[in-house]
C-alpha cells in the first residue's frame, strides 16, 4: 500500500503536513496504522504557492530516498508555505522485481497540464492490460510514459479524456473524466478475463480543487489464488479519510484540524488520519469520488457514488 496526502486551503507550512504528527504522513513509512505494508520505494511531492512566480503551475519534489532520512526535503518543507499539496510515498512488493527509479514516483505531472496525479492501489495483471488500454490514450501522452508503473499508464489514462487538458477544470469534468476511465478499465478486465480484485484509489489535484477515489475493481466477487504472489492492494480493500475546517496545527498538544465546520477554508485528504485522534476525520465510503473545490474563501466538499 502507498500512501498519499492532499491539501488544499490557507497557506500551511508544508512540514507541519509532512512531519507534524504522530501519525504523520513520512512516519507512516516505518509506522502505518491501517495496513501492514512498508513504504521504502521513495517520495513525490507537488504543491502550489499562491505568492510564488506563476502560481498555477506547481513546484515538485521526488527523491528515491526514504523521507525519514531525506534532509533536503526536511529543510525545503520548513522554508515552505504551501496552498494546495499532493504528496505521496510509494509502496512496492518486497522482491526484486520492483522498479524502483524516480520515473516510477507519483505524483505525476506531464508538461502542459494542470492536472496531477496519485495512485494508491495496484492494477492486477496490468501487464496484460497494458496494450488494450494504448487506443484510449491520446499519442502526446504515450509519448510522456518513461516509467513502467501501473500508475503512470493510469494518469495518462485519465488525461485522455480530457479535451483541453491544459485547462483548470473544476471538480465536476474531473469527476466525468474519472468515471469514464474507470469505465474502460472494467472493459479491459472482462475483455481479458481478469478476476482478481483491484484497488484504483486516485487522489487528483489542481491549485483549486482535489478529487480523491476510493474504488476497488470487484472486492471479495473472487477467490485468491493458490499460487502466485498478490499485492496487498489488491486484498485489502483501501481507506480514504478527509478532515476539513479553518486551521491545521499543534492545537493543545495534539495536531488537528480546527475551526470552520460550517465554512470551512482548508480540506486535508489522506489515505489514513494524519493523528492517534481520528475524532475529526470522516472516512469516505467505498466506492465514492470525495470533490474538494474552492470557491472564493469557502471550500465545498462534496461525495459522489461511482459505478
Amino acid at each position: 500500500m502507498c500512501r498519499a496526502l492532499a491539501y488544499l486551503g490557507q497557506p500551511v507550512p508544508v512540514e507541519y503536513l509532512l512531519y507534524g504528527s504522530d501519525s504523520s504522513l513520512v512516519n507512516q513509512v516505518f509506522h502505518p496504522r491501517l495496513l501492514s505494508m512498508l513504504n521504502l520505494a521513495g517520495f513525490g511531492m507537488v504543491a502550489w504557492d499562491r505568492e510564488s512566480l506563476e502560481p498555477d503551475v506547481p513546484w515538485q519534489y521526488h527523491s528515491t530516498k526514504l523521507p525519514v532520512f531525506d534532509q533536503n526535503l526536511r529543510s525545503v518543507s520548513r522554508k515552505i508555505r504551501c496552498n494546495s499539496l499532493l504528496a505521496h510515498i510509494r509502496g512496492v512488493p518486497l522482491n526484486s522485481s520492483a522498479a524502483i527509479s524516480e520515473q516510477n514516483l507519483h505524483p505525476f505531472v506531464f508538461p502542459d497540464v494542470s492536472l496531477t496525479m496519485a495512485h494508491n492501489g495496484d492494477l492486477y495483471d496490468f501487464s496484460v492490460m497494458r496494450y488494450a488500454l494504448i487506443p484510449h490514450i491520446r499519442d502526446e501522452f504515450l509519448q510522456c510514459l518513461s516509467g513502467n508503473t501501473d500508475s503512470e499508464w493510469l494518469y495518462a489514462l485519465l488525461m485522455s479524456r480530457f479535451d483541453d487538458p491544459a485547462a483548470l477544470h473544476g471538480t465536476a469534468d474531473i469527476a466525468a473524466a474519472v468515471q469514464h476511465m474507470l469505465n474502460i478499465l472494467r472493459e479491459v478486465r472482462i475483455g481479458h478475463g481478469i478476476e482478481i480484485s483491484s484497488s484504483v484509489n486516485l487522489f487528483i489535484s489542481n491549485p483549486n480543487c482535489i478529487v480523491a477515489v476510493r474504488f476497488t475493481f470487484d472486492y471479495g466477487c473472487y477467490p485468491l489464488p493458490e499460487q502466485g504472489e498478490v499485492h496487498q492492494g489488491c486484498m485489502d480493500y483501501l481507506s480514504l479519510w478527509f478532515t476539513r475546517g479553518s486551521d491545521y496545527a499543534c492545537h493543545g498538544g495534539e495536531w488537528k484540524m480546527v475551526g470552520g465546520r460550517d465554512a470551512a477554508d482548508a480540506v486535508i485528504v489522506a489515505s489514513e488520519p494524519l493523528s492517534l485522534d481520528t475524532s475529526t476525520w470522516v472516512e469516505v465510503p467505498e466506492y465514492h469520488l470525495l470533490a474538494v473545490e474552492k470557491h472564493g474563501n469557502k471550500i465545498d466538499t462534496k461525495l459522489i457514488a461511482l459505478e
